[in-house]
């Protein structure tokens, strides 16, 4: 049988009845002070009292009694973000992030590179998280979401442009995206639009989801227009290698699938002498900062949540209220914000 590792001489590990004594309260009173149980009510000079005692002594509550105790963990499992998937989405997830943790919630990132849906499910069950976030990318299967649901996670939450039968759904339509964009370069009277598509791996569930927005837009409208992918990597190169046959392809438009693409490939066409916007219009995604600053300034899609409560404070509702029927909320609103590129 396996020990853990004695602690060094003269350290020990402050416990729940070290704070009680020098707190002047009981156990069960520290207890429910460091695990924010609000069902008892304990007046705000105990609670600083305890909280000021356990930060004296160092001292944290042992997650894996606490856990055996409520027969579930406070583990909230949320997809790891590509490092290339945009500020916006990265913003979420940090937010997201920072709202459990006050809740009192420990987050755990995780990916599911190289696991098909059902072995990442068994693999995410194995940590008995109370609440999962599962990618729309995954593809995330009935017999998964039972799995997570036996294992004791009280809500399942798919996260992309579809739910999932079973699951909750926060869904990111990322295909209004590019029908944003595209609708906007059609007002101003472009007709053979060019579609960026970034070629490094991790951005495709929202890359495709653009380009068939985009599509749907120009079929949509009625207009003779068309649509053409671009495939291009975040080099300077292939950018280059693209404007320097530009004229070839005939287009008087392009959405990049987002700001550091739509800047890459303007940048590009302005040194091969192409006039933005006089011969192509450019627009992108995400609205960053530093595309204002270009010269034309660049337009792009903005994002902004759409949901009335955050999402961390409808996770912990879920989690509270298990056992209802799947809830679909409408996660992300785009908006054009027109500027001197288009």
């Amino acid at each position: 049988m396996s020990q853990l590792p004695e602690q060094p001489a003269g350290i020990s590990v402050p416990t729940s009845a070290d704070v009680a004594r020098l707190a002047g309260v009981s156990r069960a009173t520290v207890s429910y002070v460091m695990n924010n149980n609000t069902t008892v009510r304990i007046t705000d000079p105990t609670r600083r009292r305890v909280r000021e005692a356990a930060a004296d002594l160092g001292y944290v509550p042992h997650a894996a009694a606490r856990s055996l105790r409520a027969g579930h963990t406070r583990t909230v499992l949320l997809p790891s973000v590509h490092a290339s998937a945009g500020l916006p989405c990265q913003r979420f997830f940090t937010g997201l992030e920072c709202g459990l943790r006050h809740l009192d919630y420990t987050v755990v990132h995780y990916g599911s590179v190289g696991l098909d849906a059902d072995a990442a499910a068994m693999a995410w069950a194995e940590l008995r998280p109370v609440a999962v976030v599962a990618p729309g990318g995954l593809g995330l299967t009935p017999y998964g979401i039972d799995v997570l649901t036996r294992s004791g996670a009280k809500a399942v939450i798919t996260l992309g442009p579809q739910p999932v039968d079973g699951a909750h759904a926060l869904l990111m339509d990322q295909s209004e995206v590019g029908g944003c964009a595209v609708r906007h370069l059609l007002s101003r009277g472009r007709r053979s639009i060019g579609v960026v598509m970034p070629r490094e791996p991790g951005l495709a569930q929202l890359a495709e989801p653009r380009l068939a927005g985009a599509v749907r837009a120009v079929e949509d409208s009625g207009a003779d227009a068309h649509v053409q992918a671009l495939p291009l990597p975040y080099e300077e190169r292939p950018a280059d290698d693209l404007a320097a046959r530009w004229r070839s392809l005939g287009l008087d438009a392009v959405f990049a699938y987002n700001d550091e693409y739509a800047m890459l490939l303007m940048r590009a066409l302005q040194d091969a002498g192409i006039d933005v916007p006089t011969e192509t219009a450019v627009i992108g995604a995400d609205d960053l900062m530093l595309g204002r600053l270009l010269r034309p300034r660049l337009s792009s899609v903005a994002t902004e949540l759409a949901t009335t409560q955050p999402p961390a404070q409808m996770i912990d509702r879920l989690v509270r209220n298990p056992g209802g029927e799947p809830e679909h909320h409408r996660l992300l609103r785009a908006a054009v914000v027109a500027r001197e590129s288009s």
